[in-house]
């Protein structure tokens, strides 16, 4: 079935003649990209800003036009108002779309292209003022039939004054930031004890992401669905919804899978009406603030009694999520955005939005979701987002009939901590809930990034648990079911798979070939074993041998029972092999450099091997035997690299183990580093150290007296 399409008339003549001619995109990555490719169907010149770093990036090539706007980080570049209006005027571009984070939601940015007679495609001023404050949003819906969560949301309370409040809201509750979004600074706090010390972290974390360290509590609402309605308003006074999005699975407050419709409203007998009023809602608090343009308002909904909702707050922008409004309406959000800025009237009546099928979208991000979901960075070096439609001409990939990719992924790419770790979004539809799953789990087996580890796994696992599958949803369900996945780890044909790779590729070797055109050593009777040792993950490091007699290949691991190899298929990006009488095959991807390592994966998993030459194996094979089994590391490590933002001990403290030391950021995500043994704790680093990889950030010294007393007691 075909996707559906808008029901909506062309606007008339007289509206349709009012356009924009350049429109500059104040973002990067995915949402640049498909931004960029609405405003080429709409045939409005595009222009592209890029740091620095970005210069080669994805988005710069698909738009008309791309200007430089600074430095690496958000702060020299795209968070650079100055910069990005003079962008503007070097291009020509009479408005600007700002996509979701960086500028997107910053009033001043509004005001600044106000003053500079530049279209902001976004509400106006007074909106995103209301908006943008919880406190104030929260105290100024209520007086338009919006109902919210009880709480205490008043301006400028200090941490003693929200403590003394706090049981008159009642524990559990959490502490939000007034400022900011994406759930960015959150915390649940269980005990009034613990209210103190949270406080602490919470504006540490609101005054560095947002700029204000503004608090206020909510009461915690366990077992909640987070349900957000989408919401298109003209400046004619025309508002509608668009129905709702279920973003119930997220992770520490991070959205990780979206769908639309909600199943908790398709499950009800009289899910039309629980529709018609939260959407209702929805567009009584943009009424309020007299909003222009598409908006999302979200609320927090009770599992067991789904007809009470509450406003948590306004969008005042795009969402991640939006594709899968449009997958079920039919209608392209970005380009009434662009309409609506330009003064068109919203043609588009409530009557005419009809929810058709299922859409669920994945976020495809740079992490390590085993290693309590860490950063990943690197290099991709193979891509295959499947039948991707024409990098130069569409802001995002049509895969297959009901399958969408939003991507800004390009090979050889470089992914740095710079910027947020979302790489791309999977989008799915079906006629139903189900068939949506189901053409999302197979378009997350065929999706293929290699040079960075990524959630690909993870997201296929949760889509398929029984309770998601089920409907059976909640913001916690994530972190309830975190231990229980299983994740796959490195097993012989990998390894196997990885080593014939390296062989073909190093040797030259051909398979039952002749041997005088092989670069390999050859003799009499056949080749040499040829071995190669990989550092694998978890620590371990692994030979694997291949042996080429008489024609017949064969390859071992740490010197074990052979395994054979009978046919291989070797492409630029994958090997296809018959082991033992099996067939496998596995994307591969090879980095360049002096400390290579080779990626391999199938079926939306990959793990990453380093090639360790001998002096490395050397190196671990005798730490692991220096290291008493089982003995902790006493060195901290930074796994990733990233800035130091805060050391909780003092150098020569002693410390217990499990005891945070200090906190490493990237990739917009904060990461406490904790001690692996009981010691005396020596630092090497202070807060705003840039650290690498793998860098030792803090040694911990073991007494051998008390630890030899206490195991004699």
């Amino acid at each position: 079935m075909s996707l559906p399409t808008t029901t909506t008339a062309p606007p008339s003549a007289a509206v349709q003649a009012r356009t924009f001619s350049a429109v500059l995109v104040a973002n990067r990555g995915e949402i640049a990209c498909r931004v960029i490719r609405t405003l080429k169907e709409m045939g409005i010149r595009s222009v592209a800003v890029y740091s620095d770093v970005d210069k080669d990036a994805r988005h710069v090539a698909l738009a008309d036009t791309a200007v430089a706007i600074g430095g690496t980080a958000p702060s020299e570049s795209y968070l650079k108002i100055d910069a990005v209006i003079d962008a503007c005027r070097r291009s020509g571009a009479e408005a600007v779309h700002p996509g979701y984070g960086f500028l997107s939601e910053n009033v001043e940015f509004a005001k600044a292209l106000d003053a500079a007679g530049i279209t902001f495609i976004g509400p106006g001023v007074g909106a995103i003022e209301v908006m943008g404050d919880k406190i104030r949003s929260k105290n100024h819906v209520m007086a338009y039939d919006v109902p919210c969560v009880p709480g205490i949301a008043q301006p400028g309370l200090t941490d003693q004054e929200l403590i003394e409040a706090a049981p008159g809201v009642g524990f559990p509750l959490l502490i939000k930031p007034s400022a900011g979004g994406g759930g960015k600074g959150m915390h649940i706090v269980e005990r009034p004890e613990d209210m103190a010390s949270t406080l602490v972290t919470a504006r540490r974390v609101a005054a560095s992401a947002f700029g204000d360290d503004t608090l206020f509590l909510e009461r915690l609402i366990r077992a909640p669905r987070h349900i957000e309605v989408q919401v298109l308003a003209d400046n004619h006074g025309n508002v509608i919804h668009l129905g709702e999005r279920e973003c119930s699975l997220q992770r520490r407050h991070q959205k990780v899978i979206e769908e639309a419709p909600s199943a908790l409203f398709e499950s009800l007998p009289d899910g039309a009406g629980e529709r018609a009023r939260i959407g209702e809602a929805a567009c009584n608090a943009a009424r309020s603030v007299n909003y222009s343009g598409a908006g999302t308002v979200e609320f927090l909904v009770s599992d067991d009694h789904p007809d009470e909702f509450f406003f948590m707050e306004m969008n005042t922008r795009l969402q991640v999520e939006h594709p899968v409004t449009e997958m079920v309406t039919g209608i392209d959000l970005v380009e009434w955005q662009v309409r609506i800025a330009a003064g068109e009237v919203l043609t588009v009546a409530q009557s005419d939005v009809v929810l058709n099928g299922h859409a669920v979208e994945a976020r495809v991000y740079a992490e390590v979701p085993e290693r309590n979901f860490m950063p990943s960075m690197g290099r991709i070096v193979a891509l295959a987002e499947q039948g991707a439609a024409d990098a130069t001409v569409s802001g995002h990939r049509q895969a297959h009939a009901n399958v969408r990719i939003d991507s800004a992924m390009r090979d050889r790419l470089e992914i740095t901590g710079d910027y947020d770790p979302m790489l791309a979004k999977v989008i799915a539809w079906g006629e139903d809930r189900a068939a949506a799953l189901d053409t999302l789990d197979a378009a997350l087996g065929r999706y293929t990034l290699l040079g960075v580890d990524t959630n690909v796994e993870y997201l296929r696992l949760l889509i398929n648990d029984p309770e998601v599958r089920a409907g059976h949803l909640d913001t916690g369900l994530i972190e309830r079911k975190l231990p229980s996945l299983e994740f796959r780890h490195v097993g012989p044909a990998e390894l196997i798979a990885a080593a014939l790779t390296l062989w073909l590729e190093r040797t030259g070797a051909v398979l039952a070939g002749d041997a005088w055109k092989s670069a390999d050593s050859w003799r009499v009777g056949g080749r040499g074993a040829w071995t190669v040792t990989f550092g694998v993950p978890g620590g371990g490091v692994v030979a694997v041998s291949i042996t080429e007699e008489d024609s017949t290949v064969t390859a071992s691991i740490d010197g074990g029972n052979p395994s054979s190899i009978k046919a291989v298929d070797r492409t630029a990006t994958s090997i296809a092999l018959e082991l033992d009488g099996g067939l496998v095959t596995f994307a591969v991807g090879i980095t360049q450099g002096d400390a290579q390592e080779i990626y391999v994966g199938n079926d939306g998993w990959s793990c990453r091997l380093e090639v360790l030459n001998r002096a490395e194996r050397l190196r671990r094979m005798l730490a692991g035997i220096e290291r008493e089994d089982g003995a902790a590391d006493p060195e901290v490590r930074s796994p990733m690299p990233g800035t130091v933002v805060s050391v909780s001990v003092v150098d020569g403290d002693l410390v217990e183990e499990g005891q945070v030391l200090l906190a490493v950021e990237a990739m917009k995500m904060e990461h406490q580093l904790v001690a692996s043994v009981a010691g005396t704790v020596h630092l090497t680093s202070k807060p705003g150290d840039l650290v690498k990889a793998d860098q030792v950030l803090a040694t911990i010294h073991v007494d051998k007296t008390s630890t030899d007393e206490e195991v004699q007691r």
